[in-house]
């Protein structure tokens, strides 16, 4: 019998037909990963993270899951702990959406409010103060620092890609928050065929709406960030990533987030300048429906579809 745990991954690449209309025979794809189970790509690392913790007997009865998350692992980390029985403490910047505020806290886990002018550095930061007063109460995963965060996408995301365009992706698309998708997907891609261009997307300004992705000029870096990797990076306008959001919902049926439509922009924009027989895969993060008190979604100002 199926758990919670069995059903992540495997997610569709879908096509992205009307909003790619009018491209030179570039193909356009995304990696639906708001259809994993609490709704976000996050599920493939935190679950990662939970059965690591588990197997090297750092995840014990009596200790308490915690991390630090702008939202989409908080949900993730909720649930799973949840399913596999174990209390969940997140800190969470106060400005994360309400949405998201919520169904932590339906799945059960404490959620500790932090500075909203810090952001997700902020919430870090509280949270490994907290774990440090009091390391034996805690199963602290990290996924900021953890490996396992990474390697997930590497063992999962990369090779479904790989094997769903037949191994023909020629570009991979990706915004970066704790740059775990970014990372694992572009190291084993990148060793099916080193032609693969990996393109790094990012907000324009260190202020900025695009939730879950950083501006890495002006964050606190993740222990396995490597600017390296990227042969290219992007910057993307908040107001740009709100007009595809709206663009995918009702062009192409997609209810998604903020960072999915800063990665199909980005996209978009990266297509229009390839060559016919590119194959572009970008990815689809979470659920519009955790961001559904979000002002955006009324603005009557959309990115043209040309």
């Amino acid at each position: 019998m199926q758990t919670v745990f069995d059903l992540v991954g495997n997610t569709p690449l879908v096509a992205l037909r009307r909003i790619s209309q009018g491209l030179n025979g570039v193909s356009l794809f995304a990696k639906a990963e708001f259809l994993n189970p609490s709704g976000s790509v996050k599920d493939r690392a935190v679950k990662a993270l939970i059965l690591s913790g588990i197997e090297q007997g750092r995840l014990v009865g009596g200790k308490t899951i915690v991390d630090a998350t702008s939202g989409n692992s908080g949900i993730s980390y909720a649930m799973f702990g949840a399913a596999a029985g174990f209390p969940v403490t997140l800190y969470v910047p106060a400005n994360a959406s309400r949405e998201r505020k919520a169904m932590m806290r339906y799945f059960g886990a404490a959620v500790v409010e932090t500075d909203p002018l810090e952001g997700s550095d902020g919430a870090y930061l509280v949270a490994r103060k907290a774990v440090f007063a009091d390391p034996e109460h805690w199963y602290y995963p990290d996924q900021y620092n953890n490996a396992e965060n990474w390697k997930t996408h590497y063992q999962t995301t990369a090779p479904e890609i790989w094997e769903q365009t037949a191994r023909r992706v020629t570009h991979f698309v990706s915004g970066m928050g704790t740059s775990g998708t970014f990372t694992g997907t572009v190291k084993r891609l990148k060793m099916f065929s080193p032609a693969v261009q990996a393109v790094a997307v990012q907000p324009d300004s260190p202020f900025h709406g695009i939730e879950g992705t950083k501006h890495m000029a002006s964050t606190i870096h993740p222990g396995f960030y490597d600017p390296a990797l990227a042969d290219r990076v992007l910057e993307i306008n908040t107001e740009d990533a709100y007009a595809m959001t709206r663009r995918l919902a009702r062009e192409e049926g997609f209810f998604v987030g903020v960072s999915s439509g800063a990665n199909v922009a980005a996209a978009l924009n990266l297509s229009a300048e390839l060559s016919s027989g590119s194959v572009v895969v970008t990815v689809l993060c979470d659920s519009g429906s955790r961001y559904l008190s979000e002002r955006f979604w009324g603005c009557k100002r959309d990115m043209s579809s040309g």
